[in-house]
């Protein structure tokens, strides 16, 4: 109850309507903090009709701090005063003519000391929103890179879990600690086929029963 009642804080931190209160439930589930944060800033983009401005701000914003360094390290330090960057990224959004939603998400994340998530909080809000326009976002982690055929056969597949007019959102990356196999999200599923997972499930049964 306690987590619900901090969600519906969040969310009229972040709405300046009168019905903030009443949260509009996401197409589909996010998780975590970043999840959070995600879905309460989507109710209130919502409420305020800057749904679409939001994510050109966020996907602007989260560009910059990738090619901007010094940017990033501001975000994130955990030395500078909250209040002082509140104020700081106030006067931000105001210079680059960003929406109130947006605004109001930074200066409650930097007064409550999140802004280290804020990587993170974009990446659900985009899921979110590829959901809302009827997109499944699908993540596919795989040892080595998939060839074409691979690929094709893998969109194949996972088409199958879409519903009516849903289209796949599919993006590849490697991470060699796999092993082999694949880790799979597609929207609010997680699927580990990784041979890294199953060495750590046979380590641990053996850790046990030694």
């Amino acid at each position: 109850m306690a987590s619900v009642n901090k969600f519906a804080l969040i969310a009229r931190n972040l709405s300046t309507t009168s019905s903030a209160s009443q949260m509009v439930k996401p197409p589909v589930q996010v998780f975590g903090t970043e999840g959070r944060y995600a879905t309460a800033l989507y109710s209130a983009a919502t409420k305020m009709k800057q749904l679409d401005q939001v994510e050109k701000d966020l996907k602007s914003l989260q560009a910059t701090m990738k090619s901007d360094a010094k940017l990033r390290d501001m975000i994130v330090s955990p030395i500078i005063n909250r209040k002082v960057m509140a104020n700081a990224l106030k006067d931000t959004t105001k210079q680059l003519r960003m929406s109130e939603a947006t605004s109001n998400l930074l200066q409650t994340m930097a007064d409550n000391g999140r802004l280290k998530r804020l990587d993170g909080i974009i990446n659900s809000f985009n899921t979110i929103m590829a959901a809302h326009r009827g997109e499944v976002v699908c993540e596919v982690v795989t040892a080595k890179p998939l060839d074409d055929s691979q690929r094709k056969q893998l969109e194949g597949a996972l088409k199958k879990f879409l519903k009516g007019n849903q289209s796949l959102q599919l993006s590849a990356r490697v991470d060699p600690s796999l092993i082999g196999g694949m880790v799979v999200s597609i929207g609010d599923k997680y699927i580990d086929m990784s041979i890294a997972s199953k060495v750590k499930l046979y380590t641990d049964l053996i850790s046990q029963t030694a």
